[in-house]
């Protein structure tokens, strides 16, 4: 019996992922971690899963409601406190979470409160911050006044970690770099920068990440004294 010929076969192609509101947003996530918030364009967004343009608006209306996807997804990623935690534990788990979350994405942090139309997880999220410390005592103004500070805390610190000139986890390289950009300024002129530099920063073991952890514990005392006796 004669072989068959199947050189004319066509090749079978490898098959795409079938395109879905997640797999957009997942997309559009992954570019704005590598080239910005600006780089969310619906035409790069098609070219990163591989579709026209005009397919993206099967499942997204429009760049707003990209935006308002990508934000949600972020705030998913953040590890909220178990209902159990008093406020202090639950607020350190979640800003410690927050911080490696935003760290990775650093791009939302300037939209995490800006949407008009925020997502199941984003509302899920708020919620839960703000119970754990109304579970505790503290009073809605109360409540409002804590979310506000450590979030501006968190949101800030990741903001000046990331436009730091140097990985602000490695102490060694801190050092290096740190020494570069004061070498040409004069100690003399300057005298109170160059005492915090050669005292403080150039110290072994210094991390500008490791200041993360005291300025948490200051908030959190502070808050502490303000609770209401017995709460």
């Amino acid at each position: 019996m004669p072989a068959r010929d199947t050189s004319s076969r066509p090749t079978s192609r490898p098959t795409r992922p079938a395109l879905s509101r997640e797999r957009v947003l997942r997309a559009a996530v992954a570019l704005a971690d590598a080239h910005g918030i600006d780089a969310v364009t619906m035409r790069r967004l098609a070219e990163a899963v591989d579709v026209k343009p005009m397919s993206l608006y099967h499942h997204l209306a429009n760049k707003d409601e990209v935006v308002d996807g990508m934000v949600d997804a972020v705030f998913a990623e953040i590890e909220l406190p178990p209902a159990e935690l008093g406020w202090e534990e639950a607020a350190r788990l979640r800003a410690r979470s927050a911080r490696r979350v935003l760290s990775a994405h650093p791009w939302a942090v300037p939209l995490l409160e800006s949407r008009r139309s925020p997502g199941p997880a984003t509302l899920r999220h708020h919620d839960a911050v703000i119970g754990a410390y109304r579970r505790d005592g503290f009073d809605v103004a109360m409540a409002a006044r804590a979310v506000s500070v450590v979030d501006a805390y968190v949101y800030g610190f990741v903001l000046t970690e990331a436009a730091l000139p140097f990985d602000a986890t490695d102490g060694e390289q801190v050092s290096k770099d740190v020494e570069e950009i004061m070498a040409p300024m004069d100690g003399d002129a300057h005298p109170h920068l160059a005492e915090l530099v050669t005292a403080h920063v150039l110290q072994p073991g210094y991390s500008f990440a490791a200041e993360f952890e005291w300025g948490l514990d200051l908030i959190l005392d502070g808050l502490r004294r303000r609770v209401p006796p017995g709460s």
